[in-house]
């Protein structure tokens, strides 16, 4: 017989408003955004020519926005902090402030800025922040996420 999946996620209750809930440090390989450029099908020079980045604002080929906001998906998953708890995400607005760098050690730092009544019994929303973080402290993403989460009761 299986075990039972026992939440190791925060529950609605558990969220503190304000409170910086900050991962560990992970390292944004060349391995990565080859990677992500071959799963997502973005080939974008920006991304993959070492001659045309040098040519850019950044001097530089960068990695994909979107690879930073998987990224802080990842790190935040490492701390279980939806395991078993969060329903769905119901809405997302992501901004790419600075670029991404290959070779960018980032952190993840989830905010809760707002708990409200859930929609379905069982459930709480959770409106919160998360930023990814490099190595010299400039946020390269911010996305404002509204989360459906189990409650206890």
């Amino acid at each position: 017989m299986l075990a039972k999946h026992e939440p190791k996620g925060l529950y609605f209750e558990d969220y503190e408003i304000g409170k910086e809930y900050v991962t560990q440090n992970r390292t944004v390989t060349e391995s990565d955004v080859a990677r992500f450029a071959s799963l997502s099908g973005d080939f974008n020079p920006l991304h993959t020519d070492d001659e045309f980045g040098k040519t850019t604002i950044f001097g530089t080929r960068i990695a994909h926005g979107a690879l930073g906001l998987i990224i802080s998906q990842g790190l935040l998953h490492l701390m279980n902090f939806g395991d078993g708890t969060v329903v769905r995400t119901s809405d997302m607005t992501v901004k790419y402030p600075a670029p991404l760098r290959i070779g960018a050690t980032v952190r993840a730092i989830l905010i809760p800025d707002e708990k409200l009544p859930g929609p379905e019994d069982g459930t709480g929303i959770v409106k919160q922040t998360v930023l990814l973080v490099n190595q010299d402290d400039a946020v390269v993403m911010e996305s404002h996420q509204t989360v459906i989460v189990r409650t206890r009761a």
